[in-house]
């Protein structure tokens, strides 16, 4: 199918779902739904989000020197401290990967302002996209979870409420970062390339190439600021039985509230 064809496709979709009768609820529900089959549409970005931490698992639960308990680790392995820097990456790239393009693209191609015409405002297809970016990377992180439990006996993590809301901030907070960047970026392919250069060095101070265990001291302190390595702080200690830190948590809901405003009043529909 032509990129015209899909365009054409895409804008009648939200079209057609947006003017329907129904309440709100049923027609942002109907929204969702035209959402993920669009993403189903790209089976790209589903592969690229899901074999990249896979890849990452069995790799380092294969290899005896990350495999197998070592001394670094007071007696552990590294593949039981790597799953929560593993799981920000998922975040870190559904939000500045797929959300960002996916929202500047829609502005750059005029669809946030059709439905401004529509009964469901425009803000309601960004909630659309949390909801399905959220359903994703969910599914995805817990087929990596299991996976590393099932084929290299990875403990799932012990504080597993402290774990829910470690992942929930950060994908708050991540998704955040992403609509700032929607906001700001001209058009999707710049959105994209904006977001995998801010992608890089969070995935860094979130352990993604160092475990925190691994990180010099300087370096760990400064990703307790970043929304990534807070995440994966908080993570970690959930993995560990002891329920996130203090100030893991309120880095993580204050990246959340502070850049969710700015980007509110930066989001520009058209």
């Amino acid at each position: 199918m032509s990129t015209q064809v899909m365009d054409k496709a895409q804008e009648m979709s939200h079209f057609n779902v947006t003017t329907g009768r129904g309440s709100v609820l049923t027609r942002l529900g109907k929204l969702t739904g035209s959402e993920f089959r669009l993403m189903l549409r790209d089976p790209g970005l589903i592969f690229f989000v899901a074999f990249i931490p896979v890849l990452l698992v069995m790799i380092f639960g294969l290899l005896p020197s990350t495999g197998n308990p070592s001394e670094e680790f007071g007696g552990g392995r590294f593949i039981d401290y790597y799953l929560p820097p593993v799981v920000t990456m998922i975040i870190g790239m559904m939000a500045l990967n797929a959300l960002t393009s996916v929202l500047a693209t829609y502005r750059e191609r005029g669809i946030l302002r059709r439905l401004a015409v529509t009964p469901v405002r425009p803000v309601a297809l960004l909630l659309a996209q949390g909801i399905v970016n959220l359903a994703l990377l969910t599914t995805v992180t817990a087929g990596v979870l299991a996976l590393a439990a099932l084929a290299f006996d990875v403990p799932v993590p012990r504080q597993f409420f402290g774990f829910v809301l470690a992942f929930l901030l950060c994908v708050a907070a991540m998704f955040a970062v992403g609509l700032l960047i929607s906001a700001l970026a001209p058009n999707g392919k710049a959105a994209n390339g904006i977001g995998t250069m801010v992608f890089f060095p969070l995935a860094f101070l979130a352990g993604v190439w160092t475990p925190g265990p691994l990180m010099p001291d300087v370096v760990r302190k400064i990703s307790d600021f970043s929304p990534l390595g807070a995440g994966s702080q908080a993570m970690l200690r959930a993995w560990e039985g002891s329920f996130p830190e203090p100030l893991h948590l309120v880095v993580l809901l204050a990246y959340t509230i502070g850049l969710g405003f700015v980007s509110s009043r930066l989001f520009r529909w058209e």
